[in-house]
């Protein structure tokens, strides 16, 4: 099994914590407290026949809890950023959250995530905004509702995919996956050399 640390972001009262909440349990809970400070769930899943473990790590969005983000960045291999496509406010923050991760963990994946779709009526940034802004920040773009469960799974399945395409490779010796920058294999011990 592969472990993958997936860290969450974005500002107060976007949904981070609704939103695993509802992946991991599969049920929407509309009185969700606020985080204070850091919390983190996880699960399994399979992508492609390959079995992954989820760490999922959900940050305050408060602006005083954002001095503990950059040490849980270590280790992380994607990052979920999210708004509320219903406030403007969430999305002009972007910018801060995409530089606390990307000063604190390296290359990682990075998905940005408009939240409360289900409030489509009420929406206050355009999609296409979103999207231009994910073309400079992220990897990939997607929106969702943890009221509905639309897209809800497809986030998650979608970054450790993406994960894995982008930081494993199969041992031509013994078909196992291992991390792309490994010149011996850690299950057979045999040299791989580089791609």
């Amino acid at each position: 099994m592969i472990k993958l640390k997936v860290i969450i972001g974005g500002a107060k009262d976007v949904g981070k914590t609704t939103l695993i909440k509802r992946y991991v349990s599969g049920r929407f809970q509309a009185d969700t407290l606020s985080t204070i400070g850091v919390d983190f769930m996880t699960k399994n899943l399979e992508i492609d026949g390959q079995e992954v473990h989820l760490s999922l790590w959900d940050f305050g969005g408060e602006e005083k809890f954002r001095v503990l983000f950059p040490s849980y960045c270590s280790g992380a291999s994607g990052a979920l950023v999210l708004y509320d496509i219903t406030n403007r406010e969430s999305f002009n923050e972007l910018d801060e959250w995409f530089d606390l991760i990307d000063s604190n963990s390296g290359k990682i994946v990075k998905l940005l995530i408009g939240s409360k779709i289900d409030l489509i009526d009420q929406r206050q940034i355009p999609r296409e905004e979103a999207e231009n802004f994910q073309k400079e920040h992220a990897d990939i773009y997607l929106e969702c509702s943890s009221k509905t469960g639309e897209n809800v799974d497809k986030i998650f399945e979608t970054i450790a995919r993406a994960i894995l395409e982008s930081s494993l490779k199969e041992c031509p010796h013994c078909g196992e996956l291992i991390p792309k920058e490994l010149i011996f294999c850690q299950f057979c011990g045999k040299k791989i050399g580089k791609e």
